[in-house]
C-alpha cells in the first residue's frame, strides 16, 4: 500500500488521504465482487451445464455454459445497479435529514 509506506508528501492533506483510502477500498471491493461473481458462475453454470465432466466439452455444453454465464452476469449487473441506486437514495435521505437537524437551532425553533 503506497499510502502508508510512501515518502511522497502529496498525501499529507487529510482529505487527500481519505479520498485515497476510499478509492483503494472501492477497488478492493470491486475485486472481491469480481471473484465472487466468477465463483458463483463456476458453481452454478458448471454444475448445471456439465453434469459429467470429461476431457472435452460437447458443443451443447459449451453453448449452455456461455448462455448461463451471460444470464448470470446480466442478473448480477442488474442487481448491482439496483443496490447502488438504493444505497445512493438512502445516503441522500440520511444526509438530508442530518442537514435539516443541523440547521434547526434553538433560535430557529423559537426556544
Amino acid at each position: 500500500m503506497a499510502l502508508f509506506g510512501s515518502s511522497n508528501n502529496t498525501a499529507s492533506n487529510p482529505s487527500e488521504v481519505k479520498t485515497a483510502i476510499v478509492k483503494q477500498l472501492q477497488q478492493e471491493a470491486a475485486m472481491a465482487n469480481a471473484r465472487s461473481l466468477i465463483g458463483k458462475v463456476n458453481e452454478h453454470c458448471f454444475e448445471h451445464c456439465i453434469p459429467t465432466p470429461g476431457s472435452t466439452m460437447t458443443s451443447g455444453e459449451e453453448a449452455c455454459l456461455s448462455q448461463c454465464m451471460e444470464k448470470y452476469i446480466s442478473f448480477w449487473n442488474a442487481t448491482s445497479r439496483t443496490y447502488i441506486a438504493r444505497v445512493s437514495r438512502e445516503s441522500k435521505r440520511i444526509n438530508g435529514a442530518e442537514n435539516l437537524a443541523m440547521m434547526a437551532t434553538p433560535t430557529d425553533t423559537g426556544l
